[in-house]
């Protein structure tokens, strides 16, 4: 897969609503941990028009990347059901898969994965890869088990039932938990919990990508889009400059990256999914090293550029294509700061606002700038998918396929 042939890049702006009270907050307090701890070390003006890309370091990919032998380990990380999962029928069983993937064998880092295939047609349908943000929270806690996966878990937290609306119905999904000590990543070098930031966190997730393809092979070929929501969103395109740099250094294992996308709801759920992901038949069922489970982790975010509409800028300039949607009612991010950011970038406005369809309802408002779309999800907060999943799948699956969202009101035949 060649990482360089990019067409197009979804960027999810959309952070978790404080005023539902959810029960675990952990998402908002890392993020305003973050946010506070660059107020203090920063004399750069907040709304600054001029920008300076800071690349990463060439430097840092001058040695080859780390591929380590996958032979069999596809096999052992297959999943037969989780406990208590719910009966599928014929044509809605799926491939499931989760363990780990070592980026750092003289560590000991590794990064833990969870992969579901679609129901149909697996073969002929692109890969996704869903980062969550935070910084620090879990992909797999937040976006399999509470927005985009093929379950939810329910209030008992010992049980699964089925997501009409997940994202594997129109791709193959693929959710990392990066950095380590995030969800069940795990790393035996202490250091690697305390300095974690943007640079080590996109080639950490560039050297997981080449191993994991050369564990499932099939997917080299594949259509693939990067996912990321919250703070993934800032070191995402990070990972996306990392991709092309390293393949235009290095005749290593092509990564062929098409996208990326960078966002009836029970609040409750991270309960739901901390003590269901806590069980011994869980950790067994996803081939995990006994240890405690929490939806973000406390490493400590390092580096990272204030804003990163720089990179994004130069990305556009590459041939990249941005896709940036935001919940309209998220209170943290608003769609209106992310409008506000946007026209920093100064681009040319080609498609004008209008409202666009999902299931004979107004989805959100859709503008096509050059090179970069904004939508919004009506109705959705922080999560899109939990709060409005139709409408998350009907936007998702118009930016796979690289067509805005269907007009409202629809055409007439």
């Amino acid at each position: 897969m060649k990482l360089s042939e990019f067409t197009c890049l979804l960027l999810l702006c959309s952070y978790q609503l404080t005023f539902l009270l959810p029960c675990n907050a952990n998402q908002i307090d890392n993020l305003n941990r973050l946010i506070k701890s660059r107020r203090f070390r920063t004399n750069h003006p907040p709304h600054s028009q001029s920008f300076v890309v800071s690349d990463v370091e060439d430097h840092e990919f001058s040695s080859p990347v780390y591929v380590g032998p996958q032979d069999g380990l596809k096999e052992a990380d297959k999943i037969d059901a989780l406990p208590g999962q719910p009966n599928l029928s014929p044509g809605e069983k799926f491939n499931q898969y989760a363990g780990y993937v070592t980026v750092d064998p003289i560590v000991g880092r590794a990064l833990f994965y969870y992969f579901v295939e679609s129901p149909q047609n697996s073969s002929t349908k692109p890969l996704v890869l869903w980062l969550n943000g935070g910084p620090g929270c879990s992909s797999f806690g937040y976006g399999a088990m509470e927005e985009l996966g093929p379950f939810r878990v329910n209030s008992d937290g010992k049980t699964l039932f089925q997501n009409d609306h997940a994202w594997n119905n129109v791709a193959n999904v693929l959710f990392l938990e990066s950095p380590a000590g995030v969800g069940f990543s795990y790393s035996n070098n202490k250091s690697d919990y305390e300095n974690v930031g943007d640079k080590r966190t996109a080639k950490d997730s560039y050297t997981f990508l080449v191993n994991w393809l050369e564990r499932f092979p099939q997917y080299k070929s594949r259509d693939f889009f990067i996912i990321g929501e919250s703070y993934a969103g800032h070191y995402a395109p990070q990972l996306a400059h990392t991709i092309l740099s390293k393949n235009n250094a290095t005749k290593q294992t092509k990564i062929s990256l098409k996208g990326i996308a960078v966002n009836s709801f029970d609040p409750c759920s991270d309960k739901y999914v901390e003590d269901y992901l806590n069980l011994a038949e869980v950790k067994a069922a996803l081939h995990v090293k006994p240890t405690n489970w929490t939806a973000c982790s406390g490493v400590g975010w390092t580096d990272g550029p204030t804003t990163i509409l720089p990179r994004i800028k130069q990305l556009i300039a590459s041939g990249m294509s941005f896709w940036i949607y935001s919940g309209d009612t998220d209170a943290n991010v608003p769609g209106t700061s992310s409008r506000y950011s946007i026209n920093r970038l100064k681009l040319p406005i080609e498609k004008p606002w209008r409202p666009w369809n999902s299931n004979g309802e107004v989805g959100g408002y859709v503008i096509g700038y050059r090179g970069l779309t904004f939508a919004t999800v009506r109705g959705a907060g922080h999560m899109v998918p939990s709060y409005q999943p139709q409408r998350a799948l009907t936007l998702i699956s118009s930016f796979l396929q690289g067509t805005l969202p269907p007009a409202f009101p629809a055409k007439s035949q």
